[in-house]
């Protein structure tokens, strides 16, 4: 521990996959970690995992959808330590019934609220803050569909997730004078439980060969640790077997 010593760090969707194991990596760097999302037994179990490893960490439970409970948490923890060092926008979700001609309009709006306006909600809650402490870290959870489009993930997941990667470039535009940095993340397959909601499941030995979420997590704590005055402003990663390389994937008895 070290480098983040003193530090908070928010992470949304850490009850599980990628925002887990950047909450355990941030809280193994030193930071105090404070872990947001839907299912509080996960986030507990979380917590009580880096608590027993001597970390410190918490619970806040929330829906990202919901500003004001965002901007309740947000003034809560400034209130109580400080200060918001570092904000992840992890939340995120996709739907099985995902091609343009099969996904309503319904699940359209729920995934483009979750990853996308859940997304703002954060960001601006703590941006004002930031701005008065001058200096600031914030990773956006995008992915390799946030810069190429694929009709695996579908129209709703790769919309919400390149609108990501502009908001992220967005910020370091208007916020960098202010001390504050926005990183894009844009991982390609990793093997995490939304894997479970395509319509074709991958298999277990398609998932060994995918990035794994530790390997998120220490790409996340590599940008939380970069010196203030570096801004890594976007990181595409995939595993080296990629199958948006390889160009043949199946969906549902489909070849794409």
């Amino acid at each position: 521990m070290g480098a983040l010593k003193g530090k908070v760090a928010w992470v949304t969707g850490a009850g599980g996959g990628i925002g887990e194991a950047s909450a355990i990596a941030l809280a193994k760097a030193g930071a105090h970690v404070v872990l947001s999302g839907r299912r509080l037994e996960e986030l507990e179990r979380v917590v009580a995992q880096i608590t027993g490893a001597g970390g410190n960490a918490e619970t806040a439970q929330l829906d990202v959808v919901d500003a004001e409970a965002a901007q309740a948490i947000a003034d809560d923890l400034i209130a109580r330590l400080g200060g918001i060092d570092l904000y992840m926008a992890n939340a995120g979700i996709n739907v099985p019934n995902r091609a343009v001609g099969e996904i309503t309009a319904a699940d359209f709006a729920k995934v483009v609220d979750i990853n996308l306006n859940g997304v703002m909600n954060g960001i601006l809650a703590v941006l004002p803050q930031m701005r008065t402490q001058g200096a600031g870290t914030l990773i956006l959870t995008s992915s390799w569909a946030g810069r190429h489009p694929s009709r695996l993930t579908g129209p709703a997941y790769s919309a919400s997730k390149h609108a990501v990667v502009a908001l992220s470039h967005s910020i370091n535009q208007d916020e960098g004078v202010n001390g504050i940095r926005c990183t894009a993340l844009m991982p390609g397959e990793v093997a995490t439980p939304i894997m479970l909601s395509r319509p074709k499941p991958p298999s277990t030995e398609d998932l060994a060969k995918m990035l794994q979420a530790d390997d998120l997590g220490a790409m996340v704590r590599y940008i939380a640790e970069a010196p203030a005055h570096v801004c890594i402003n976007e990181v595409l990663i995939s595993p080296t077997w990629n199958r948006a390389f390889v160009g043949v994937a199946e969906m549902g008895g489909m070849k794409l």
